[in-house]
Formats: C-alpha cells, sequence, structure tokens
C-alpha cells in the first residue's frame, strides 16, 4: 500500500500530471479530497482530463475523482493503476 505523503508533500501534488501504469495520461492534479478525521487523503481531484478515457462515462464533465488508493507512485507524475481497466471492473460489479 502506497503510504501517506507527507503534510509538505500534499501541495506539492496539485499541478502534477497523472499517468497509468501504462503511460497514457490520465489527467492533471487540480485538487486532493481529504479525511480529516483520519488526516489522510482519499482522493485526487484531476482536471485536464484525458478525453479518450472519459467521455463515453462522464458527458461535459471538467474533471474526476480517483481513490487514492489507485496511486502507485508519486514523483515528478503521479502513477495511478490504469484507470480504464478500473472502470471496466467497477461496471462488471
Amino acid at each position: 500500500m502506497e503510504p501517506e505523503p507527507a503534510p509538505q508533500e500534499i501541495t506539492s501534488l496539485v499541478g502534477r500530471e497523472v499517468y497509468s501504469n501504462n503511460g497514457v495520461f490520465v489527467g492533471e492534479v487540480e485538487d486532493l479530497r481529504l479525511d480529516m478525521t483520519d488526516e489522510r487523503v482519499t482522493g485526487l481531484a484531476l482536471g485536464q482530463i484525458n478525453r479518450d478515457l472519459f467521455d463515453d462515462r462522464l458527458e461535459n464533465a471538467n474533471g474526476v475523482l480517483l481513490p487514492y488508493r489507485w496511486v502507485r507512485a508519486v514523483g515528478d507524475v503521479v502513477l495511478v493503476n490504469d484507470a480504464v481497466e478500473q472502470l471496466k471492473t467497477a461496471d462488471d460489479d
């Protein structure tokens, strides 16, 4: 499981590009969803989303909220599980 970012690192996530494990651009971090009770990040609010990934599901949406548990690595960019595979899995349930 990916460790939660330290408080000073949280704001540094804003503006980073997000890619899937397969190297597909997903979007750009615009904001974070926080659980203040547990003091942890629970989601990434993405803007400038990849329309090829999301337009079939989210017509006219300006962004998406990805669960933080999908984050695999944080560096110059944020790597997440393959978003398309995750969305298809959610549909199959």
